[in-house]
């Protein structure tokens, strides 16, 4: 139960990837007090818990209701996960969340929480589908509320990385944080080929059959 828990979490810590978002969060709430971006951290992390249970929870009424197969939904997953972890390894770790226009737009925004912080910048693309899949091979409840746990621990972590982001930065500098975007970009891109392949292989013994 416990491995389950920390494989869940791993995984989605690593395409959440909520260190990459620190430089970012940083530049689009340098006007605010820090009692604002405590605030907003918490806000982020509620948003963030609260699209990714309901994509969790929904996500097989959601293919069923556009007709997308599991197998597809995997592989598309897989390739956008992928891109990312390579966006990732080349140390540009805000490829996969907003660019400048949007950064501007944010700093500008009184609410940032939702969008873009919750998403796309921490709930999006890749983390939406990973769990999806993981709702289509883990059907019974009890295997259902871990995960549900361990995406109720990411959003406790984003809380606390995003409350702590100024420390966070001055610590480990933008050098820091692309060193460690990069490590967890290795993970990333292997994420996204074992989802990719699982579709895949799925995909091919329901057609041989």
């Amino acid at each position: 139960m416990l491995t389950f828990f920390l494989a869940v979490l791993g995984s989605l810590f690593s395409v959440v990837n909520p260190l990459g978002a620190v430089p970012v969060y940083l530049a689009m709430t340098g006007h605010m007090s820090r009692k604002e971006r405590n605030q907003l951290s918490a806000q982020t992390a509620l948003w963030v818990f609260l699209i990714l249970l309901v994509f969790f929870l929904g996500g097989t009424y959601i293919l069923s209701f556009f007709g997308i197969s599991v197998n597809a939904l995997r592989i598309a997953g897989g390739l956008v996960i992928i891109n990312s972890g390579f966006g990732l390894l080349n140390g540009d770790f805000r490829s996969r969340r907003v660019n400048d226009e949007i950064e501007a737009e944010g700093v500008e925004k009184e609410d940032i929480s939702f969008t873009p912080m919750a998403m796309p910048m921490l709930a999006g693309p890749g983390s939406i589908s990973l769990l999806i899949g993981m709702a289509a091979e883990n059907e019974v409840w009890p295997d259902r509320l871990i995960i549900v746990g361990a995406v109720f621990a990411m959003a406790v972590i984003i809380l606390l990385i995003l409350r702590y982001a100024p420390l966070l930065f001055r610590i480990l500098g933008k050098a820091g944080v692309k060193a460690l975007s990069r490590i967890i970009g290795f993970l990333v891109v292997g994420i996204g080929i074992e989802i990719m392949l699982r579709g895949l292989v799925s995909l091919v013994r329901s057609l041989w059959v």
